[in-house]
C-alpha cells in the first residue's frame, strides 16, 4: 500500500490529534472521511450545486442537508396561512419539494408581540417563518411533481428545470 507524508503546521497539530482521538487511533480514516466530503461538496458547488439546509416536522424542530439548486420559490399569504413552496433539484437528478405551511390559528402568541419587534417580521412573513409545518418530498423526475404544487408553480418548475437560470449571450 501507497504511503503519503502530510507536513502539519505545529499550530494545526491539536486538531489532528483530537481527529485521531474521535476516530479511535485511525487518523487515515478521518482525513479520507474529510477529503470525501470535501471533493463531493466542492465538485457540486463546480457543478453549480449548494449544500442545501431544511427544516421538516413540526415547527422545523429537525433539519435535512444535501446538495442542491433551487429551481423556483413561491410564497403565498392570505388571512388563513402562510405557504412557502420551494423546489431543488438535487445533484443526483431528482427533485426535493420543500413545502412549509403555517396557519395563522397556529401562530405563536407566547410572548409581548408589542415588545418584541421580531414577532412584527414574524407576523408580516418577513424572512423565513419559524412556525408550522414543514415537509420535505423527494421525486425522481418533474412530472411527479403535478399535483403537489400549485399549477402555476409546476409549469415555471418545469420551464426551469429545461433551461438554465441565466443565458449568457455573445453580443
Amino acid at each position: 500500500m501507497p504511503n503519503k507524508t502530510i507536513y502539519v503546521a505545529d499550530d494545526d497539530l491539536p486538531l489532528f490529534t483530537r481527529a485521531q482521538e474521535l476516530v479511535g487511533g485511525n487518523l487515515s480514516g478521518a482525513v479520507v472521511a474529510a477529503l470525501r466530503r470535501f471533493i463531493e461538496l466542492e465538485e457540486g458547488r463546480l457543478e453549480g450545486f449548494d449544500e442545501v439546509v431544511l427544516k421538516v416536522g413540526h415547527n422545523g424542530a429537525r433539519q435535512v442537508r444535501f446538495s442542491g439548486a433551487l429551481l423556483f420559490e413561491w410564497r403565498d399569504m392570505n388571512d388563513e396561512r402562510i405557504e412557502h413552496i420551494r423546489v431543488f433539484r438535487t445533484r443526483k437528478g431528482k427533485f426535493a419539494l420543500h413545502v412549509q405551511h403555517s396557519s395563522w390559528e397556529h401562530y405563536p402568541n407566547d410572548t409581548n408581540w408589542l415588545k418584541d419587534l421580531t414577532n412584527w417580521r414574524r407576523m408580516l412573513g418577513v424572512g423565513d417563518q419559524d412556525w408550522g409545518e414543514f415537509t420535505l418530498t423527494v421525486v425522481d423526475s418533474i412530472e411527479e411533481l403535478k399535483g403537489k404544487v400549485p399549477d402555476k408553480l409546476y409549469e415555471r418548475v418545469a420551464d426551469a428545470a429545461t433551461h438554465p437560470h441565466i443565458e449568457d449571450l455573445d453580443i
